[in-house]
């Protein structure tokens, strides 16, 4: 591969830059919604506290923190998008974006991801780090889902 001709990567850079300013802040970006399932929830700073917490204290809710620059983060999102189909109706499974919410990530005190954050009864009640296997995350379900 030979290297980039100067000044092509900075106009590489600024493209995505500009592809960035056109998408509304706090809105998942094109990729997230081709690869966002039906019945997954995009959660921002503005509804985390209804979405997440209070809606957990009538059902368990799973938060998929993420980014999209985080390779491990699409190493799990088919994971993540199985569960909430095999769940569905036991759980509810949301993604946040820690770039566009960084206040909620920080509210939970997220330092790596993908971080995987189940909530029950409005507390956070297992918490998974990692791009780890479906098996892992079932059984941590199962000990939360009546």
């Amino acid at each position: 591969m030979k290297p980039p001709v100067q000044g092509e990567t900075k106009l590489r850079f600024l493209h995505l830059i500009d592809i960035g300013k056109r998408l509304p802040r706090g809105s998942p970006s094109r990729t997230q919604k081709n690869n966002m399932a039906d019945n997954i929830l995009v959660v921002n700073d503005g509804n985390f506290e209804a979405e997440v917490v209070t809606a957990s204290k009538s059902q368990p809710v799973m938060v998929d923190f993420w980014a999209e620059w985080c390779r491990p983060c699409h190493m799990l999102a088919p994971t993540v998008a199985e569960i909430a189909q095999d769940y569905a109706g036991k759980l509810k499974v949301t993604k946040l974006n820690v770039d566009e919410a960084m206040n909620s990530a920080g509210r939970f005190n997220i330092r790596g991801i993908p971080t995987l954050l189940v909530f029950k009864d409005g507390q956070v009640v297992e918490q998974i780090v990692g791009a780890v296997p479906k098996e892992n995350i079932t059984k941590a379900l199962e000990r939360h889902i009546s």
